[in-house]
Order: C-alpha cells, then structure tokens, then sequence
C-alpha cells in the first residue's frame, strides 16, 4: 500500500500535487523480513560496513549490496590463504550464514567464480604423508594438539579428509606417530603429543589383527552387494556399524549396561525417549538422538534444546555442547571387551 509522505501533505491540501512515498525506508525492518531470525546480527553487520551511496531524492545513505559484500570477503580469505578459499573454510572465517549467501549465488563455485578466483579442485587425492603433514605443522605451531576447529581454521586440509582417512579426529594422533617414528625432523612434535594410555595399545594390538590393507592393496568394491564394517564379534554383532541402523541396534544392546531403559522409539527428533539411572534406585527422564558420528546432530540442524544425550560410533564434533552428554559407543565397546577379557 502506498503511504502519503508526512512532508508532503501540506501541498496536498493547498491543491498541490501529492507525493507518494513508494519505497520504504532504507534502514526499516522490511529489508531483512526474507532473513531468518538468526541472521538478523550478522546482516545488519553487514549493513553497517557499507559503502555510502548518496542519491538524487534526499536518501542519505544506501547499503553496500550483500553480493558485493560477500564477494570482497572471498577474495580477503583468498588473500590470506593464497588460493580460493574451500566452501567450509569460508564459513568457518566469513562469520556470514550460508542462507546469506545463498541468496545470491546458486554454488559456492558461482561465488569463488565471481570473485574472479578459480574454484579448488575437487576429488583431487592426497598422500596420508601429505595431510599427517600438514597437521604436525600445526601442532607445531600451536606447541600443542589442535582441536577439530582450531585445525579447520589453521591448516591446509577439511578436517573431514583427516576423519575420513584416519578413522574419526581422535584417531589422526595415533596416525601421525605411526608416520613419524623414526624421523628425527619431527622428533619435537612427537613429543608434544599425549603419552599412549595402555587400553590404546591393547586394542591397537587387537585392531592390528584386522587393519585394513594400504590403498594399493585394496580390492574395487563390487556394487551388487552390501558392505560390511570391520569386523568385531562383539556378543553376536560380527561387524562394526556403518549407519544409524547400526549404531540403534548395538545401543539396544549396551541400554542395561550403560544406565538406560528405553521407553520408545520413533522417527522424528529425537529419535529416542529413555530413562538414565542418575543413582541408587533413582532414575530421570531423558531424550537421546542416534547419529552415526556425532557431528551429524550438527550437520542434520537438530536443536540442542530438545536433546539431552547423543548416542553414535564416533565422536568428531568437538564444539558439542557441554550439557549435551555423548555416549561413544566404540570407546565403550573397547572398554568392555577388555575388562571381560582380564
């Protein structure tokens, strides 16, 4: 609806010609109403490191377009990485929401693109030596072992390349000094690095008996077929989960042991309604989701509210929220299979 300027209403009423104000105010809420809430700091953020535009029709100022914006923001992280920034690296540096940006640009390609920048690689493979690599620069940097977040920001690779070759973030030292050894060069980030507790080396010893092959020795899948984990005979469960399906069956199994009673199961979030034994004939009420790595809760968009336990295979996401408890259940199948074996 149009609006009478205020300004303009005296000439209104002497037979002068009304003037419509058809735009609303540059500074007015109507121009983030598409944004959601959360966005709304980093937006106006936004707003307030823009340029000045002064126009012909008395508007003062006008924002620097968010395009623009963003753009300038690629190539200053591009500037300081010496190549175009990775879509999670940008993220991690910007402080910018990815609905933000993808509100003007389809792919993060289109946007490195834009900038005039060309886009990384993808697919490309990397030697272990070259990432174990890279991550011993950091710990050497930093005189100590950085956190999942700490390396996003500091090193060269995606964590999630290190989790993915190595077995999960908490299994890349353990990775490195199997590199390392021997070589004197990184004989002062050795040791920097966590003694080993004797449980990692027994079941290191126990895992050498099934360790996966080199890469060269590795046989090409065949696609009309299942895959299985490694394997684990585990009280009738031959292989290690390798999906959510996995990681609900097992914990059915571990409940009693673990403190649980499971009062029902469904599949909107979250996943599970139990009771955890907090003492000696006293229990509580809790809610727990099944992920299959626990940063999943993260990635999937759950609300940290409405959950009060995450139940997975792996633990990767070291920016879980503290009062968010994390059940692992390979940390506690290597503890119970080496208590039982005493």
């Amino acid at each position: 609806m149009l609006q009478t300027c205020p300004r303009r209403a005296n000439e209104k009423k002497s037979g002068g010609e009304a003037f419509h104000c058809a735009q609303p105010k540059p500074n007015s809420k109507t121009e983030i109403t598409d944004l959601k809430v959360g966005h709304y700091k980093s937006y106006r953020a936004d707003e307030r490191r823009a340029e000045a535009i002064v126009l012909k029709h008395g508007r003062s100022r006008e924002p620097m377009s968010g395009k623009q914006h963003i753009l300038d923001s690629i190539r200053a992280i591009a500037r300081r990485l010496g190549r175009a920034p990775s879509h999670s690296e940008f993220f991690s540096r910007a402080g910018m929401s990815r609905y933000f940006v993808s509100r003007f640009f389809p792919t993060w390609n289109d946007a490195v693109r834009a900038a005039g920048l060309k886009p990384r690689k993808l697919r490309v493979w990397l030697q272990d030596s070259e990432l174990l690599k890279d991550w011993g620069e950091t710990v050497r940097r930093r005189r100590g072992l950085p956190s999942r977040r700490a390396y996003l920001l500091e090193g060269k690779y995606d964590p999630r390349t290190m989790e993915k070759r190595f077995g999960g973030w908490s299994s890349v030292p353990r990775a490195f000094r199997n590199f390392a050894k021997g070589k004197r060069e990184w004989a002062d980030v050795q040791a920097l690095l966590p003694a080993r507790k004797p449980k990692e080396k027994a079941a290191a010893n126990e895992n050498s008996r099934c360790s996966i092959p080199p890469k060269k020795a590795r046989h090409a899948q065949l696609q009309d077929r299942p895959t299985y984990g490694n394997p684990m005979d585990f009280r009738g469960l031959r292989h290690e989960p390798v999906n959510e399906q996995g990681v609900i069956f097992l914990f059915g199994m571990l409940a009693k042991e673990l403190g649980y009673m499971v009062e029902a199961i469904q599949r909107e979030f979250p996943d599970c309604e139990a009771k955890r034994q907090i003492g000696p004939e006293r229990w509580q009420r809790v809610h727990i989701e099944f992920e299959f790595e626990s940063r999943n809760f993260r990635d999937h968009g759950h609300p940290a509210s409405g959950c009060d336990a995450i139940v997975c295979w792996r633990h990767n996401w070291d920016e879980c929220p503290e009062d968010i408890e994390v059940v692992e259940l390979s940390s506690v199948i290597q503890s119970l299979a080496l208590s039982e074996n005493k």
